[in-house]
């Protein structure tokens, strides 16, 4: 394939994104290239529970439903399609497509991209003493799935070798947009600064909606959310590109939309470590080139590590969240009597019984903001009250779940709502993310009676100490000679927060480069420690990205485990940015706003 550009367009964001982005993309998008993304980290955990109760499942059938009214056109128009919703199951979802292909009756080439799957390999890593790659906790006992993180270059094979569909398990989220790319472009393994590039395309359409104006923060300013255009991705040869979306859809896409997203969900932006390159995104450009137009250059890139990530996922215990709402006079206060009467009753049944006690609890008051902690202002007159517990046993949060009603006649007046009935017992599945060398990682493609190798991986030790150092400005000495007033952060930047395991990240793009040094002078590793103190325990960490005026936080243990495993109300950091952006900043008192 020779093109100068090729639109890629992503239609899904996560498991359980809408139904009708495909169909837009390719009815208004002029696509070469589909793509989903389906694999949160999140997700993986509960395909794993899925494939556990049948072995025949475990991929998402989403796309298998999505796809077949759709498969006519997209093999007329010629449209690649790349998506990584084998999940723990590639095979199986490849199967479905061939079935839902041949129903519909539409020739195709479907391969899926195999080898992410390590569970053959788990005895052997619990016996090399593979520690957690962040906190360094032993290799658990009960291991669910174990599947390393693939990369692009597999997919570009499959394409070369006429695969009009190419399905994979865990690969990095980018892939799926940088796999055509290498096809249709021809890019090497050496091209580093393309597959950085690329790679960002990737980062940036991966979440879907998420950079053509959702969860952005001046929401206000964002026309269309009943008809969101999902992202398209023109890319050039030499790795630049403009990000944009259908005409006449909803959505906005601007510098600042786009920034939100390259922030998302990101450590340091010095070393975004990828399967096929170590990216950095430090001088990254965002220039507005049309109307929801974006360009985008200035990723530069290393060659990859010679070590893949590896997501585990182990069973450890269950767990129960209740959820009701408690109004009138002082429904905050009351909410929290609740919650405390709640587990000491049950912790007393416990007792009787010879029960250990929960592995955990959690008590939040949603509405008297709670999980603002020491910075909550309100005082509502009406609330939910979730109570979430953890516990070994499954019989102890059974008794938990059936007496959680009871309290309505025995504590305070004005609880009703009970959200979902008695709350349900689920398993805890837990993330355990770690590093093996990629000569353990053999991957293959499976395209039927067709015999396509694979690529190798390649790699070299990578050593953190070889970064450069990349700071940003302060105000100059004499800025507050006029005097000091103090505003919110939010009239300065814009922020994106999520999360990776039990980690969250925090990114802060400066509203106007002459906003970032006081930004930089307030927001401190040790300013936001203890802003979030009432819920981080581990290490906070701040970086610089001078290409976009921005700033991201790494914030270690902030999320209660993460995930599936956390009984906190926000266990994926969606409202992390949304907080620290009422941090008070001094400005001088003339600057304008």
């Amino acid at each position: 394939m020779t093109k100068t550009t090729l639109r890629i367009g992503s239609a899904s964001g996560f498991w359980g994104d809408t139904e009708f982005s495909a169909a837009q993309l390719i009815e208004h998008g002029n696509i070469d290239v589909l793509v989903f993304d389906y694999l949160a980290e999140i997700t993986m955990s509960l395909l794993s529970r899925v494939k556990a109760k049948d072995p025949a499942q475990g991929y998402a059938p989403d796309f298998i439903s999505t796809m077949r009214p759709l498969l006519k056109v997209i093999k007329a128009r010629g449209i690649k399609v790349i998506a990584n919703a084998g999940g723990v199951n590639p095979s199986a979802c490849r199967a479905a497509l061939v079935a839902a292909a041949q129903a519909e009756g539409v020739d195709l080439k479907i391969a899926a991209v195999l080898g992410d799957d390590l569970m053959p390999q788990v005895e052997a890593l619990r016996a090399a003493q593979t520690k957690e790659m962040f906190s360094g906790a032993p290799f658990p006992q009960k291991v669910m799935s174990a599947n390393a993180y693939l990369g692009a270059f597999p997919i570009a094979a499959a394409l070369s070798a006429g695969a009009d569909i190419v399905v994979t398990g865990r690969c990095v989220d980018s892939a799926v947009t940088l796999g055509p790319l290498i096809h249709a472009f021809g890019w090497s393994a050496t091209d580093y600064d393309r597959l950085a590039q690329g790679s960002l395309a990737g980062h940036l359409i991966e979440c879907g909606t998420q950079t053509t104006g959702g969860n952005y923060t001046d929401w206000e300013s964002v026309p269309g959310w009943d008809d969101m255009g999902f992202p398209i991705a023109e890319c050039r040869a030499d790795g630049s590109f403009v990000v944009t979306k259908p005409e006449g859809t909803g959505g906005l896409v601007c510098p600042s939309t786009v920034g939100e997203q390259m922030l998302y969900e990101i450590g340091d932006p010095r070393a975004y470590i990828l399967p096929d390159v170590v990216c950095d995104f430090t001088g990254v450009t965002l220039t507005q080139v049309g109307p929801n137009q974006v360009e985008v250059k200035g990723a530069r890139g290393r060659a990859p590590t010679d070590q893949a990530k590896v997501s585990v996922t182990y069973a450890d215990g269950f767990r129960a969240m209740s959820l009701f709402m408690i109004g009138g006079i002082d429904a905050g206060p009351k909410a929290h009597r609740v919650g405390a009467a709640m587990l000491a009753r049950l912790r007393r049944y416990f007792a009787q019984r010879g029960w250990p006690d929960f592995s955990e609890t959690s008590v939040e008051a949603i509405g008297a903001e709670d999980t603002y902690g020491p910075h909550a202002r309100t005082s509502s007159r009406e609330v939910m009250l979730k109570v979430g517990v953890r516990h070994p046993m499954k019989d102890a949060l059974e008794l938990f779940s059936r007496e959680v009603a009871p309290l309505a006649l025995m504590s305070a007046p004005a609880i009703t709502g009970f959200t979902g009935g008695r709350p349900k017992v689920q398993p805890v599945v837990r993330l355990f993310s770690c590093l093996v060398p990629k000569a353990q990682v053999v991957t293959s493609i499976d395209m039927g009676e067709q015999a396509v190798a694979a690529p190798q991986w390649s790699g070299q030790p990578f050593n953190p100490a070889s970064l450069p150092t990349v700071t940003g400005p302060l105000p100059a000495a004499s800025a507050f000679a006029r005097g000091v007033r103090t505003v919110p952060l939010v009239k300065l930047a814009w922020g994106r927060s999520g999360d990776k395991g039990d980690a969250a990240n925090i990114g802060i793009i400066a509203r106007r480069p002459e906003y970032l040094p006081f930004i930089r002078a307030a927001l401190t590793e040790q300013a936001v420690a203890g802003y979030f103190a009432h819920l981080v325990k581990g290490k906070v960490e701040r970086f610089d990205l001078p290409g976009t005026h921005a700033l991201n936080f790494l914030l270690q243990e902030a999320l209660g485990g993460g995930g599936i495993a956390s009984i906190r109300m926000d266990p994926q950091a969606k409202a992390y940015a949304q907080m620290l952006l009422d941090f008070p900043v001094p400005i001088p008192a003339e600057m304008a706003l």
